[in-house]
């Protein structure tokens, strides 16, 4: 059996400390796990968990040396390659019984493929990707969807709760990223919706803020009407996800889509239009910024709105 995590008894490495995973890095740390061990290839995007106690490592490796739990959350499959299973990845220097948790969405063929490798090792990986954007790792209400070894899922189920409302357990390797494709598949549908439902409500002459008030507790609310409508209407296209990752996980689905048989226009679609943010230079805002794409498509540009009234 693998021990239960329990805070100030395990110790806890955290890899990758971007727009989501400093946040819930820090929720982990304040939940009592401040033995922690935190690297990124950015070093100075690491400096707030430092400064609030945490050590710096110098590679995943030296990370893994110096935990018993490793949480990765990076950007594309090729950087979860690396730093899981690469030459100084985690599992060269994990102990036998250790669990790595790769948060990033991947491919579920390598979330199996890093799975076996790991067991050769003594070790487990988990794939646990997460939803609920930076507003869910700031406020510690995301969900994860988990898939590995049902043991190490158990263990590891505390520090999980650190940083998520919901924990849900799929089962083998790969399940995880599987929920995950099915979320972004259900989530592209739901942008592009939003974006359209935006523009069809300009062009008629509504008042967009009492439009979106009308629809959000209908039928037509969604986590997008909630989170994401009110940065269209005031042009802020920071990202909480960015474009670009969103098209890596797009891009995922459809092949799983291909392998799996099934014809998904509408993600298809939703792709192709996220594809064009990149292909103009806008990779790097945020997935509501899909909102410039369909406003490009039609010549229009929806006016600039401060929401007060929600």
């Amino acid at each position: 059996m693998i021990p239960r995590a329990a805070a100030g008894v395990t110790r806890v490495g955290w890899i990758g400390t971007g727009v989501m995973g400093a946040h819930m890095a820090r929720h982990i740390y304040g939940a009592g796990y401040t033995s922690m061990t935190v690297y990124n290839r950015t070093a100075s995007k690491a400096q707030p968990l430092v400064d609030a106690g945490a050590t710096l490592a110098a590679s995943p490796a030296a990370v893994a040396a110096a935990s018993d739990v490793v949480f990765t959350m990076v950007g594309y499959p090729s950087d979860v390659r690396a730093v899981i299973g690469g030459p100084d990845g985690v599992l060269s220097a994990l102990q036998p019984g250790g669990v790595v948790v790769d948060l990033t969405t991947s491919e579920p063929a390598l979330a199996v493929e890093l799975a076996a490798e790991a067991s050769t090792r003594g070790c487990h990986v988990l794939d646990a990707p997460v939803t609920g954007g930076d507003v869910g790792a700031r406020k510690g209400t995301l969900s994860v969807m988990v898939g590995g070894d049902a043991d190490a899922a158990a263990a590891v189920r505390p520090l999980l709760d650190c940083f998520a409302a919901t924990v849900t357990y799929f089962g083998a390797p790969g399940t995880g990223q599987h929920c995950k494709m099915a979320n972004q598949v259900t989530i592209a549908s739901s942008m592009l919706g939003m974006c359209e439902g935006l523009l069809y409500a300009h062009k008629a002459g509504l008042d967009l803020e009492a439009y979106l008030s009308a629809i959000r507790r209908g039928g037509a609310g969604s986590f997008s009407i909630e989170s994401y409508a009110p940065r269209v209407l005031g042009r802020n296209m920071a990202p909480g996800f960015y474009v670009r990752h969103f098209v890596k996980d797009l891009g995922i689905a459809l092949g799983e889509c291909q392998r799996l048989n099934i014809a998904l226009p509408g993600l298809a679609l939703a792709q192709q239009l996220y594809v064009s943010l990149c292909a103009v230079g806008e990779g790097d805002l945020g997935t509501q910024a899909l909102i410039k794409s369909l406003e490009r498509l039609n010549g229009m540009e929806l006016p600039k709105v401060e929401v007060t009234k929600w």
